[in-house]
């Protein structure tokens, strides 16, 4: 009969940071057995599972070729990007804690500072994504479940 390990596996530690290094997630999580281990970049994003139970996973397909650095889409024209809150992260954006619930937010709606405004789920972590400012929200950019890139522009807050 083998002895269980007891000690952490810091090669595993050292794959899950590089992984945020390549990837510009601020967490990440794994389970196996007995063992979780989390690794975060800054910040501790708050997990909502309780409430997110009706979205149903989707991973992101894979691109032909992975460009080395994503760069910002661009602004179309006409709109004004410099008061908008941009993607933290990689994933996919919700509006609401669950399906069919009220959105956290609506155009017009006043917002505080440090306010819910979107989730987005990174490698099946919801992460809830913050005002950055009290303001008006003038405009919502993304639609719920669609996958957004680092640095996308989400909300235009004024």
């Amino acid at each position: 009969m083998a002895d269980k390990k007891t000690g952490i596996d810091q090669a595993l530690i050292r794959d899950l940071a590089n992984i945020l290094n390549d990837t510009d997630l601020t967490e990440i999580e794994v389970e196996q057995d007995a063992l979780r281990i989390r690794v975060s970049r800054n910040g501790t994003p708050m997990m909502m599972p309780q409430q997110m139970q009706g979205y149903a996973y989707q991973a992101p397909a894979a691109p032909a070729t992975a460009p080395a650095v994503a760069a910002a889409p661009a602004a179309p024209a006409g709109r004004d990007l410099s008061k908008a809150l941009t993607a933290p992260m990689v994933g996919t954006v919700y509006l609401s804690p669950a399906p069919g619930a009220r959105a956290f937010i609506e155009v017009g709606a006043t917002v505080k500072e440090g306010q819910t405004l979107l989730i987005i789920e990174a490698m099946k972590t919801m992460n809830q994504i913050p005002s950055p400012r009290s303001g008006k929200i003038v405009e919502i950019i993304v639609n719920d479940a669609s996958p957004v890139e680092y640095g996308e522009p989400l909300v235009i807050i004024e």
